[in-house]
C-alpha cells in the first residue's frame, strides 16, 4: 500500500500557487475529495482558536471553535453544490498530542455540519508504516494529488502529483484505510473527551506536517 508514492514525480508549488491550483481543480467537475492526515504537531497562525490554544488558554480555545461554524457551513454547501463528496481520515498516535487533542474539537464541529471524517489509531497501521509514515495527501478525484509541505510546522505550499496511476493507487490505499477507520463520534467520546486540558498549550515539538483544518 502506497509503495509507489515515494518515487512519484511532483511539481513544487508555493502556498499561493497551491491554493489557486487546488480550487481550480476542485471546481473542475471532480466527484470526490480524499484527505489523509498523519502529522501530530502543527501551527495554525491566524486561527483565533489555535492562537488561544497556543497561549495555553484551553477553555477560550474551545469556545472560539464555534466562530468557524459559518465558514465551514459555506464550504460544505459549496462542495454539495459542486457534487463533491469529501472524506477525511485522521491518524492518531498515542499518547494524543496537545495539537491533535485541540484539532479534534474543530473536527467535531465539521462532523456535526455533515463532514465525513473517521479516525484510526496509528498502531493499527504499524505494518504499513514499517519503512515510512503513510503519505499526508489531499486527492482531488483522479485529476490531482497534493502533499502539503510544512516549514517549522507552518504550511508552505505543496507538491503536486498528476500521474493518474499514482493517484489511483494512493486513492485505493486511502479507501482501504478509511474502511478500517472508526466512527468519529465514537473515537472522540472514548479517546478525546475524557482527556484533561493539555498542560503545555501548543508548544509541543514540531513534527512532520499535514494539511490543515
Amino acid at each position: 500500500m502506497f509503495e509507489s508514492f515515494p518515487a512519484g514525480e511532483s511539481v513544487r508549488l508555493d502556498r499561493k500557487r497551491y491554493h489557486e491550483d487546488f480550487y481550480r481543480v476542485f471546481e473542475s467537475g471532480i466527484r470526490e475529495l480524499r484527505k489523509l492526515e498523519r502529522g501530530q504537531h502543527f501551527r495554525e497562525r491566524g486561527f483565533p482558536s489555535w492562537e488561544a490554544f497556543d497561549s495555553g488558554e484551553w477553555e477560550k480555545a474551545l469556545s472560539l471553535v464555534e466562530e468557524k461554524r459559518e465558514a465551514y457551513t459555506r464550504q460544505l454547501r459549496e462542495a454539495e453544490h459542486l457534487g463533491v463528496r469529501q472524506r477525511r481520515l485522521r491518524v492518531v498516535e498515542f499518547p494524543v498530542t496537545p495539537y491533535v487533542q485541540w484539532e479534534f474539537f474543530v473536527l467535531r464541529l465539521k462532523v456535526e455540519l455533515g463532514d465525513e471524517i473517521r479516525a484510526i489509531d496509528a498502531h493499527a497501521i504499524a505494518e504499513i508504516e514499517r519503512e515510512r509514515p503513510v503519505p499526508e495527501v489531499v486527492i482531488l478525484g483522479d485529476r490531482a494529488m497534493y502533499e502539503v509541505v510544512y516549514e517549522n510546522g507552518d504550511a508552505a505550499g505543496a507538491r503536486r502529483y498528476a500521474d493518474p496511476a499514482l493517484i489511483a493507487e494512493t486513492a485505493a490505499g486511502f479507501d482501504t484505510l478509511y474502511e478500517r477507520g472508526e466512527d468519529f463520534a465514537e473515537f472522540f467520546e472514548r479517546e478525546i473527551a475524557p482527556l484533561p486540558p493539555p498542560s503545555v498549550g501548543g508548544r509541543a515539538p514540531v513534527g512532520h506536517g499535514a494539511s490543515r483544518t
